[in-house]
């Protein structure tokens, strides 16, 4: 029989191992961390992302290909010497020289130049595109390290818990309170949820190395801790707005037509390039005195200049020009296609949204204070003795599954407004 004595030794023990601060000590959180704000990481990524670097280099080349458009044919210059051959009867020698240059017709250079400024534009628009879908990445990423952190905040919190409960009933077992199977069994859960918190380090430690992979950040010294929650998500939207929202600024709509451009300016140069051009040319030539007694002649130089025209029978085979027209059928084809996809991507995202909308309004009616208040309930009846130790575990594994939803639910709802307005073309988010 236990007397009142140990009943107050128990208690004694008992709250002052409830008010010890236990901590997860194998835990590491040691590594260095430097915090960073959502703005602050997203002008990194456009900075310093190596990618992205890599496709600017697109604008210069399209730049360096408008200048090798408007560089004229190269004329060329010829030089020949000529000797007679017949030095016994003295028939002398000479040399020529030649400048010819093709003169190009009907508007081949402003066709190639054309061309040239518009591919220019259109890898502009693709850049623009690109950052588009960078900067969502980018913004999925730092929301994943943020829902890593709670997640592991979660499960170290039910550990801690747990860890407590079960040295409560170690001590509470040598008592003779419990039997030795309810101490063991805390024991197992306690080591079990320390596993799971395991896990979920490996997952956050993870998810903060790829904050620096796309941000360019290269020493490994330390990583990104970003900062902030999933609040400032809740937005209104109207979704005939939305896809017209997305039909004036998406930029991969805007390449789209641009490339209809290019198509239509590459059909010019087929034709351009179907013209006949000239050969002009210009020579001197230059003889020496021949002194054959049978017919002398004297040194002279002559001067002459002339056109040559190509015979094109390769304009007979029009596949170039075929090819170009079927390019620019092919190009609006894709504009249209390109027009609906962005239609059909706009309103997915915006019934997402508010299907995820629809969810965390319903954590909204307490779910997650309930289950809580729950636990404390169970875990107050355990050290009673007024309900089981697996009263307590399924209190505390509920408890767990709402936390994991409500805030899987968050993220979600996060997520679902980055998508939406990765596909409307607009862009507000701030953490």
């Amino acid at each position: 029989m236990i007397t009142i004595k140990k009943y107050t030794q128990l208690f004694i023990i008992i709250f002052l191992v409830s008010a010890f601060n236990i901590k997860a000590q194998k835990i590491d959180t040691t590594f260095a961390k430097k915090p960073i704000d959502y703005m602050t990481y997203i002008n990194l990524v456009g900075k310093n992302n190596l990618a992205y670097s890599a496709e600017k280099f697109n604008i210069n080349i399209a730049d360096a290909a408008i200048q090798t458009a408007r560089i004229f044919p190269d004329p060329q210059l010829g030089f020949g010497w000529f000797d007679n051959g017949q030095r016994r009867m003295k028939m002398g020698y000479g040399f020529n020289s030649e400048v010819s240059w093709t003169l190009e017709m009907g508007g081949k250079r402003k066709a190639r130049i054309e061309v040239a400024r518009n591919q220019a534009q259109l890898s502009r628009l693709l850049l623009d595109d690109y950052f588009r879908n960078l900067r969502a990445d980018a913004t999925l990423v730092y929301l994943s390290a943020i829902q890593s952190r709670i997640v592991l905040d979660v499960e170290s919190n039910s550990y801690l818990q747990m860890k407590k409960l079960a040295e409560s009933d170690s001590i509470r077992f040598k008592l003779g309170v419990i039997t030795q199977v309810d101490a063991r069994q805390s024991k197992l859960e306690a080591g079990t949820m320390l596993n799971d918190v395991f896990s979920a380090e490996a997952e956050w430690k993870a998810s903060l190395a790829n904050l620096s992979l796309l941000s360019g950040k290269a020493k490994s010294d330390s990583l990104w801790y970003p900062q902030g929650d999933f609040s400032g998500f809740e937005r209104q939207f109207s979704l005939s707005d939305l896809v017209i929202e997305a039909q004036n600024n998406r930029a991969d709509l805007k390449a789209a037509l641009q490339n209809k451009t290019v198509s239509q300016s590459l059909l010019k140069q087929a034709k351009a390039d179907r013209a006949i051009d000239l050969g002009l040319s210009f020579g001197v030539n230059n003889a020496s005195y021949v002194r054959n007694t049978i017919a002398p002649t004297p040194a002279m130089t002559t001067v002459n200049a002339g056109i040559s025209v190509p015979l094109k029978f390769s304009n007979n085979r029009s596949g170039d020009l075929k090819a170009a027209q079927y390019g620019t059928l092919q190009a609006e084809t894709t504009y249209k296609q390109t027009e609906l996809q962005i239609q059909t991507e706009v309103t997915q995202a915006y019934y997402t949204y508010i299907a995820a909308q629809k969810q965390v309004n319903q954590f909204k009616s307490g779910l997650l204070t309930e289950a809580k208040a729950i636990l404390e309930g169970k875990i107050y009846s355990y050290k009673r003795g007024q309900s089981s130790l697996l009263e307590v575990l399924n209190a505390q594994r509920t408890y767990n599954d709402v936390q994991h939803d409500y805030y899987g639910t968050l993220y979600n709802y996060a997520v679902a407004l980055v998508e939406l307005e990765r596909a409307a073309g607009i862009w507000d988010i701030n953490l």
